[in-house]
């Protein structure tokens, strides 16, 4: 995920928070509306459980004086002195997650652990309201006072800064730093052409396809292949590529009417459907795309609208899904209380549906006996979309190599306790085991979670969530234009993309918004 993660011990209306770190200043993905009202805090995951234990307080080295404590204000607040003999290295809050008064006193505790662990840097920790952060950082770096370090973040609230962040690959040579404590797959992620090693793994938020074993078993069909790379096993023995042309038979088989036909039968009645196939969950319409293939809307010039092919042939067939097969719940279907407002899988009755871990967060009402299993490929190639929240620096930062060791400590020492508060996957292969563990403390159905992991080498590269000029304007034209695949009928979608383009690249032409 994003103010994508949340406290461990909050499962309610996870999902907005998470919206807001994946989405720029609105909340978005779900194409009509959000899916559910926004916490005071949290994020997805049902209660990704407390990771490993964290270390324990370093004792050995020399103390700093108290660090104030931090509180949520609507703009950012007046900083303390730096401390003589120290550089203050300033950790902005609020693009994202950590606002909340838990999550604060958490960050709190990392900062006071931090200073008492050295003598060289003092960490001051600047928590601004979300609504109000993305203005706070704007101003501070126009006005050449800005932080040091920035997070959590996910890659669209990073993007509202697009340029602003350090290239960590010269520090991370200096210093050595051991890069194999994670999967190549995660730190490719933040590896930008042009940009750099912008970000290292913190967070991360594999994708996979969810599926009810039940329904799977009613229709009596084999559920779909758990490790890359498998083929698809059909009752007669016969297999087949797992792609979404597979994917679109097996969903066929499993929408049913009120008469317990399915929509492969030519008696099947489209205007009383009980059961769906299949749901692209909160997928926004760059997401839609990116599992045909990793792609952006802005062509190598930075400034001219593209519409990858292969996103553009994902649409469609999401399209077709809806109006010409009706696998696919339509726009006032999917957001009806008997569908779950929004959140069709969670309603118990839609048998796939292609999303990432933190959704986790969002299942509670969908029975406990789902699984999941390996993104479709699409001609040849896999691409399992990545969400994931870090921490960045700033190119402004005065003091970029002790901004680098902090950041070294929030990714290592403090990680754990905050992954805890904010309620991510580890980026650190070596804690995995023990989140997926507190995992199944809560599902108890035995989830094949080694799906996720091994999705992470087919993360999507560029990400989705990548740059796009005037990228707040951006995001929500095309939320409308997906919104308005799910609501009507009879489209020409050659047409429909063409005149996206068109609208897009007159956003793009606009003077830069702040």
């Amino acid at each position: 995920m994003s103010r994508r993660i949340v406290s461990v011990s909050i499962l309610v209306a996870a999902m907005l928070l998470i919206i807001a770190a994946c989405a720029p200043a609105a909340p978005a993905p779900a194409p009509t509306q959000a899916p559910a009202a926004q916490p005071t805090a949290a994020q997805p995951t049902t209660a990704p459980a407390e990771p490993t234990t964290a270390p324990a307080e370093a004792t050995t080295a020399p103390q700093a004086t108290t660090a104030p404590e931090a509180t949520v204000a609507p703009t950012a607040t007046a900083l303390p002195t730096a401390e003589a003999g120290r550089k203050q290295i300033r950790w902005f809050v609020g693009l994202g997650t950590g606002t909340d008064p838990a999550q604060v006193k958490v960050q709190e505790e990392i900062v006071k652990k931090f200073n008492e662990s050295q003598d060289k840097i003092q960490l001051v920790l600047e928590v601004v309201a979300y609504d109000a952060a993305r203005d706070a950082l704007a101003t501070q770096l126009a006005s050449g006072n800005p932080p040091d370090i920035v997070g959590p973040v996910g890659v669209s609230g990073a993007e509202a800064f697009h340029g602003q962040w350090l290239d960590l690959a010269p520090f991370i040579d200096k210093t050595n730093y051991d890069l194999t404590q994670f999967d190549k797959g995660a730190v490719d992620f933040y590896k930008v052409g042009g940009e750099g090693q912008i970000g290292l793994p913190f967070a991360i938020f594999p994708s996979a396809l969810f599926y009810q074993r039940d329904m799977f078993d009613e229709a009596d069909l084999n559920y779909p292949p758990h490790k890359y790379g498998e083929k698809y096993k059909w009752k007669d023995g016969t297999e087949e590529e797992w792609t979404f042309d597979t994917l679109n038979k097996l969903a066929e088989k499993l929408t049913v009417d009120k008469n317990n036909k399915d929509a492969s039968d030519s008696a099947f009645d489209t205007k009383n459907i009980v059961q769906y196939g299949y749901e692209p969950q909160y997928q926004d319409l760059r997401a839609v795309g990116s599992y045909m293939g990793a792609g952006t809307f802005v062509a190598p010039d930075g400034k001219t609208a593209q519409i990858p092919p292969q996103w553009a042939e994902a649409w469609k067939w999401v399209y077709d899904g809806v109006w010409k097969e009706h696998i696919i719940a339509n726009g006032p279907t999917r957001e009806s209380q008997e569908f779950g407002q929004g959140n069709p899988f969670n309603s118990g009755k839609v048998a796939t549906a292609l999303t990432h871990l933190w959704y986790t967060c969002c299942v509670t009402d969908a029975g406990g006996n789902w699984d999941v299993a390996v993104v479709p490929s699409h001609n040849g190639k896999t691409t399992a979309n990545f969400n994931a929240d870090t921490f960045r620096v700033l190119k402004a930062s005065k003091n970029p190599d002790e901004a680098f060791t902090v950041l070294t400590y929030l990714l290592g020492d403090g990680s754990l306790d905050l992954l805890k508060a904010y309620g991510g996957m580890p980026g650190r292969t070596a804690d995995q085991a023990a989140f997926f563990k507190s995992l199944d403390e809560t599902w108890k159905q035995k989830v094949d979670w080694q799906v996720f992991i091994d999705g992470i080498q087919y993360a999507d590269n560029p990400s989705f969530e990548g740059y796009m000029p005037n990228y707040n304007e951006s995001f929500d034209l095309a939320n409308v234009f997906l919104n308005k695949l799910y609501t009507t009928d009879g489209l020409d979608m050659d047409k429909e993309i063409a005149q996206f383009q068109k609208d897009l690249q007159a956003v793009f032409d606009k003077k830069a918004t702040p």
